[in-house]
């Protein structure tokens, strides 16, 4: 039997939505700009927040849309991995009109983790994140435009994004989409055991 061109369809729909949140423009600007992809640009270039073991020498950037589920899911796995690696996490917005307000929220919060932790649970529960006030001010409105503009540099296609130095093998790599806590424990370097 000859599959149909809507089968087709279907499959590349599910292989969307398992693999992460793409960006609305053109890929053509995505590409404009690019900058290679390291750990030390990232570093010098993005502002996000930290979680986790703020003291260990292994950081790993995760550039998200705050309405991004597949950013919801890397969060819920990255939790348990919190004693052991420092997070830094990069609000860009790329999704839609909350992604700005709800990024400035999260990256000015006095306790990011607390609030990172009921934003995503608001969201993967369907009910869209935390309420975040539309009045952005310019500082940190810039700041992450500055992480999008960054991100499309990079040449990332799709949110979350992650970039590393593995702690085994000393070798930086980048990455999207969600995936479990043993295979970010993988691409980090780190045992997942507790």
């Amino acid at each position: 039997m000859k599959p149909s061109r809507y089968s087709f369809a279907s499959i590349a729909l599910i292989a969307m939505l398992l693999g992460g949140c793409s960006q609305q423009e053109d890929a053509a600007v995505a590409k404009a700009g690019k900058v290679e992809v390291s750990v030390q640009t990232v570093a010098a270039q993005a502002k996000g927040f930290t979680v986790g073991a703020l003291m260990s020498a292994n950081t790993v950037y995760i550039f998200f849309d705050p309405q991004c589920p597949h950013c919801g899911h890397l969060w819920q796995a990255s939790t348990p991995l919190h004693k052991k690696v420092k997070f830094v996490w990069i609000p860009v917005a790329w999704i839609n009109a909350s992604s700005l307000s709800q990024g400035a929220a999260l990256l000015t919060s006095a306790n990011p983790l607390t609030l990172m932790t009921e934003h995503e649970a608001s969201l993967l529960a369907g009910n869209g994140g935390i309420s975040a006030s539309s009045g952005v001010p310019s500082d940190i409105e810039q700041a992450i435009k500055a992480n999008t503009k960054l991100l499309n540099g990079l040449g990332a296609e799709s949110v979350p994004f992650i970039v590393v130095k593995n702690a085994r093998t000393g070798q930086t790599i980048s990455r999207d989409g969600a995936m479990t806590t043993a295979d970010l424990a993988e691409l980090i370097g780190v045992d997942a055991a507790q």
